[in-house]
């Protein structure tokens, strides 16, 4: 059984910097992809849907962003911890959300789709306040 824990998150002024990272159990699969997404509170944004944010995928390491983080968010894994972090510098008042990272079991395609994903961390919190 895959088990994924999320650390890293907080607050933090507009502009500011967080890295977050996921733990992996038992290891990582890098023949597939591991996952960023988040979703905004409700009461702020209800129109709002989870969304995926970034992706590290296959053996070469592929990355995946949604066009609003390019350029200010950066996913790497470190296999040998484990780990796949978010490094999030530039932050915006819209980037607050809970942020949960997932993977799979096989290849999906496109990545960004949350319903292909069988394994899901709990979340960790990151509010950005202006």
């Amino acid at each position: 059984q895959v088990q994924l824990v999320e650390f890293g998150g907080g607050s933090v002024q507009a502009g500011g910097s967080l890295r977050l990272s996921c733990v992996v159990s038992p290891y990582i699969d890098t023949r597939y992809c591991m996952t960023w997404f988040r979703q905004a509170p409700f009461r702020q944004a209800p129109e709002k849907e989870r969304e995926a944010v970034a992706a590290i995928c296959d053996y070469a390491g592929r990355t995946h962003y949604v066009d609003s983080v390019q350029g200010r968010f950066t996913i790497s894994r470190d296999v040998a911890k484990n780990t796949v972090n978010l490094q999030m510098d530039s932050l915006k008042p819209e980037d607050t959300a809970m942020y949960r990272c997932a993977t799979v079991g096989y290849s999906v395609d496109p990545w960004n789709r949350g319903d292909l994903y069988e394994y899901w961390g709990q979340g960790t919190q990151v509010t950005v306040s202006s």
